[in-house]
């Protein structure tokens, strides 16, 4: 490397000489050019590396060159790691959201699900591994679907395919969508078949008015739920004609038992509530059935020929059912009440929650997908006949992003719906583990998390209790838990929840929820009392600017957030907890303070009361924007010393990345303020920019290392980054990661 970096010189010498021959009169520029070349040639000819601690336990450090000092002192080394995910990236993640589940005996798991960010849709995995894909699931205005099976020679998975305006390469027409059953090689690439349809000639159209539903084979049959015709259709599973159909009200998943029977679950509908029915093949209803079961979502036979049934309501247990005569629970499987039995929240082996899918091996392990409520995430189990976990594959996060507990140094993580516990001395994707769920679909029906899809955390210390605060992609709204440990073990109880102003003089939030909300305007709601639902008398009123710029909650509790306008920052100072632990806030109480005048259009907001210190970030008159890209931090910068003083000279202020072509592809999506930096992340590259929190002087830039293989989706949320420091001057960094399901954690040593 140093032979070419000199031999780049020699030329640029040769080069800068021709020009003073030209008459090129600057010769001292002409010098101080060769000086900075050959200082680079010198730097950049070393490598930097720093090993460092953390309580003692050394850790691997990166190998890495770099040319970038700040005030003579290199740049700290810092690690890539990542949190919520089994895998780190590449060609292994566990997708979004399994919706179900077909389990082959050789203990094959081959899945399915409406939509994953990378394209796994549906995904094969054994051993606790992922072993591959089913290919071409993505984009095009398709996606996956709720069913999945397979037999020895093929893959059968319901998908949805869109209308793309290609009609001649055998897409729909405009206004069509094919529900389709499409069939793939047991390596996960498409089989096409004599009369397939789409470009590759490997889809079944069932239906064009709802999805397939249900998916089974017995020999060389497929049998299809078509839920829009009610009738299961049957299909040679190597022609993919049809061979018969009959009636069926409302079928759902399938299975077919060693008598080569149909297990059917009917979906409730109205009055009629779900339960399981039998048929024969060739659409006999049999008398059996079960009907005594809430919520049934999934349904396999195991190698004694007893059927596992999900039940997806209070018990949230699978029920094994010995089905020779009439059927008869002879077990279950699972805690009843799932994650909820004992210290309701607490993840252990046997608590379930969410039951998308359910199936056996050949041997009798029995195989378990929870994805929690409101499609939480996705938690894949093997256990052995006797009930022992075997292995567990998780991907908890999908537009997501985390935050410490300050009193736990770090240690306690939270993310929306779940709390991990950190190792920062294990290696890199190892140094979390799953430890609570915190939201219960059961008895706090009305939480918000159950109703709309917040995405980002803020976990504060209020009179030395725990609170969490979420805000969404639109800082639309900020939602309160509390936790009562001695009542509700780790669960985050509703507390409390700020909107905004609806911009048309509409309901802040759409639809039937919250209940009692007020017509126009916006508000502020706090759970009186301490039931976790929104009554009527709970309920503060105002009208704003409709315009939020962004959300933050202090470190003693107060809320801020912004409005792009002039006066545009409103404090909700903390009024106390009331009896039930509640942060209490009115709009009596609230201030505005002006923004300083050279933000033209403001929008984050951090500030720091042990220091009377805010950070401000927004467009300004200097460095407008390009059209009006609402979700992104803005051009600059700024900190303000003595804020409640009333000072309002900035300390310093910076650009940063910013829209300046209308193409947005360098713009800066979130900032996060913590110890001696200030980090933004830029939202397509997710590189992030590491600055002097008391000069504002650019330091470093982090980007994904290769324990995630060197990739990022884009930022998609306002808040998409959040820093901490650890007691140890280490500075922890966590930033969303949605493309494959994770949170990707940095570590920047003092």
């Amino acid at each position: 490397m140093q032979n070419r970096l000199l031999r780049q010189f020699c030329k640029l010498q040769k080069k800068l000489k021709q020009l003073q021959t030209r008459k090129f009169q600057n010769l001292k520029f002409v010098k101080f050019l060769l000086l900075t070349f050959a200082i680079s040639v010198i730097v950049t000819s070393f490598e930097i590396t720093t090993d460092w601690t953390v309580s003692g336990v050394p850790t691997t450090t990166h190998r890495i060159v770099t040319d970038r000092t700040v005030r003579g002192v290199p740049t700290p080394t810092y690690k890539t790691s990542w949190i919520g995910n089994s895998f780190g990236g590449g060609n292994k993640w566990v997708q979004n959201n399994i919706e179900t589940m077909y389990v082959a005996g050789d203990g094959t798991v081959y899945t399915n699900s409406q939509w994953d960010e990378a394209g796994a849709e549906a995904g094969i995995y054994k051993d606790g591994n992922v072993i591959g894909l089913l290919s071409d699931t993505h984009g095009w205005s398709r996606s996956g679907g709720k069913a999945v099976t397979a037999n020895n020679k093929y893959i059968y998975m319901a998908m949805v395919q869109g209308a793309v305006g290609k009609i001649n390469q055998d897409y729909p027409s405009d206004g069509t969508t094919w529900y389709c059953v499409r069939r793939y090689d047991l390596s996960g690439k498409p089989a096409p078949f004599d009369e397939g349809r789409g470009w590759d000639k490997s889809m079944l159209i069932t239906s064009t008015k709802s999805e397939v539903t249900g998916l089974a084979t017995a020999e060389n049959e497929l049998y299809v739920s078509d839920a829009a015709s009610d009738r299961i259709r049957v299909y040679n599973t190597d022609t993919m004609k049809e061979l018969r159909s009959f009636s069926v009200a409302r079928p759902g998943a399938l299975a077919i038992d060693q008598q080569k029977n149909l297990w059917i679950i009917q979906s409730k509908n109205g009055s009629n509530p779900a339960k399981v029915v039998r048929y024969s093949q060739t659409g006999k209803q049999l008398p059996q059935q079960i009907a005594d079961i809430v919520e049934p979502t999934a349904i396999a036979i195991d190698n004694q020929n007893r059927l596992l049934l999900t039940e997806n309501g209070p018990r949230q247990q699978v029920l094994i059912y010995a089905i020779k005569d009439k059927p008869m629970q002879v077990g279950t499987f699972g805690s009843k009440g799932g994650i909820y039995a004992g210290t309701p929240g607490e993840v252990e082996a046997l608590k379930l929650y969410g039951l998308t899918g359910v199936g056996a091996d050949a041997t009798g392990n029995i195989y378990v997908n929870s994805n929690g409520f409101n499609k939480s995430g996705t938690d894949l189990r093997k256990f052995s006949p006797s009930g022992k976990q075997l292995w567990q594959l998780l991907g908890l996060l999908f537009v997501d992003n985390a935050d410490a507990d300050p009193s736990t140094d770090g240690i306690d993580v939270f993310t929306k719906q779940e709390r991990y516990l950190m190792d920062y001395s294990k290696p890199a994707g190892k140094k979390w583990t799953y430890k609570g769920y915190t939201l219960n679909a059961f008895k706090y029906p009305q939480d918000p998390r159950l109703h709309t899809s917040p995405d980002a955390t803020f976990v504060r210390r209020i009179k030395g209790k725990p609170f969490l605060f979420l805000t969404d992609m639109y800082s639309s709204f900020l939602q309160i838990y509390r936790f009562n440990p001695a009542k509700d073990g780790k669960i985050a109880i509703p507390a409390g929840m700020f909107v905004g102003t609806h911009g048309e003089d509409k309901k802040s939030m759409p639809g039937n929820w919250p209940p009692n909300q007020p017509e126009q305007g916006e508000w502020i709601w706090r759970d009186k009392n301490g039931n976790g639902g929104f009554d009527k008398d709970e309920y503060d009123r105002s009208k704003d600017y409709p315009y939020l710029g962004g959300w933050w909650v202090d470190s003693k509790g107060d809320v801020w957030k912004t409005l792009r306008t002039e006066d545009g920052i409103r404090r909700y100072p903390l009024q106390g907890l009331d009896t039930n632990g509640n942060p209490i806030y009115s709009y009596s109480s609230m201030q505005k303070q002006k923004t300083p005048s050279f933000f033209s259009d403001l929008r984050r907001i951090e500030y720091f009361p042990q220091t009377d210190t805010m950070y401000l970030s927004g467009f300004t008159k200097e460095h407008p924007a390009i059209g009006d890209d609402t979700k992104v931090v803005g051009s600059e910068i700024a900190r303000f010393d003595n804020w409640n003083k009333g000072d309002r000279t900035p300390r310093w202020r910076i650009v940063i990345p910013y829209d300046t072509t209308g193409k947005r592809e360098v713009a800066t999506a979130a900032m996060s303020v913590a110890g001696d930096y200030v980090f933004t992340v830029t939202g397509k590259t997710a590189e992030v920019n590491v600055y002097n929190a008391k000069t504002g002087v650019a330091v470093q830039k982090l980007k994904p290392g290769p324990e995630v293989a060197g990739e990022s989706g884009w930022i998609d949320i306002p808040h998409g980054i959040r820093a901490f420091r650890r007691s140890n001057g280490e500075h922890v960094v966590f930033v969303e990661e949605d493309w494959k399901g994770k949170v990707i954690m940095y570590r920047l040593p003092k």
